[in-house]
């Protein structure tokens, strides 16, 4: 009888040891919308994924996308659990997995602006007002970042038309998209498109490393504040990696101070996000058609 009991402890060790075993080998994956040169993230999420390994004692991957569409993608299909969205592609991926959550965004994420910028040969002087400038605009090419950026689609396209009554293609002789900001930014720089909306981020760091050449071009509006960018995870992730593991990614991900990754995105810091959060998100996509 004691063998038999024996032998019937073992065996329930052995499959606990083996589902154990199997939660261990599970790999926590996330990625990110492709808004800048792809060599800047991979540089960036690498030092995102060995930092969350460490914290979490899992093993942590990242894997770039093309497009902001197949980061979207990638989430709805479980491909990660995990993603750095932007404002719009975050409310679309959480629209597409029911229970997921926005759990953490940078401080500056809170009051997010675009920068208009402008090729100096149009001879656009800076204004306070995106209304002062329609006669200056009318006419000029103008490119936006990827279709499915906040701060280079959604937004400038909400103001433009909230300002002027019309779409950008009738305000504009002729309409483009980048696919990301740092492409936005060379662009107009070489005179290939007049105008361009762009990530006040992505400007501003540019700028610090001497990336800008301000003979060519400058900022000519900013836009008001808006909430962009932030952590979503899926709702399912304690399912499959065990009780609290929710809470232990958000709390690393507030937790994260290390200056070089920081600055790498660059945030001072990131603080918590909520779903809600995103409802002017929201409400503006629906409002020019981005979102059904």
């Amino acid at each position: 009888m004691a063998m038999k009991h024996l032998r019937k402890w073992l065996a329930g060790s052995l499959l606990s040891l083996s589902a154990f075993s199997a939660a261990q080998a599970e790999t926590f994956v996330f990625t990110a919308i492709p808004d800048e040169d792809e060599t800047k993230l991979v540089e960036r999420f690498q030092g995102v994924a060995d930092y969350l390994s460490n914290e979490l004692g899992v093993d942590v991957r990242y894997i770039p996308v093309k497009s902001y569409a197949a980061a979207v993608s990638a989430f709805r299909n479980n491909q990660v659990q995990l993603a750095w969205f932007g404002g719009l592609s975050g409310v679309q991926a959480r629209r597409l997995v029911p229970g997921s959550e926005a759990i953490a965004q940078g401080v500056e994420d809170e009051a997010f602006v675009t920068y208009f910028i402008a090729n100096s040969s149009t001879g656009i002087a800076p204004a306070d007002t995106l209304e002062s400038l329609g006669d200056d605009l009318r006419g000029k090419t103008f490119t936006f970042g990827s279709k499915g950026s906040t701060s280079g689609r959604l937004m400038p396209e909400f103001y433009l038309r909230d300002t002027f009554n019309e779409a950008p293609e009738s305000l504009f002789s002729r309409v483009g998209f980048s696919d990301n900001h740092t492409r936005t930014l060379r662009l107009v720089e070489a005179g290939t498109y007049d105008l361009g909306a762009l990530n006040f981020q992505v400007w501003e760091k540019e700028l610090a490393d001497g990336n800008v050449d301000t003979d060519s071009l400058q900022v000519i509006w900013k836009t008001p504040t808006y909430p962009d960018y932030q952590w979503t995870i899926r709702g399912d992730v304690n399912e499959k990696f065990g009780e609290g593991f929710k809470e232990r990614v958000t709390k690393a991900l507030l937790d994260l101070d290390d200056p070089a990754l920081l600055e790498s995105f660059p945030r001072s810091g990131f603080i918590p996000a909520s779903n809600d959060d995103y409802e002017p998100i929201r409400k503006t996509g629906e409002n020019i058609g981005i979102l059904d």
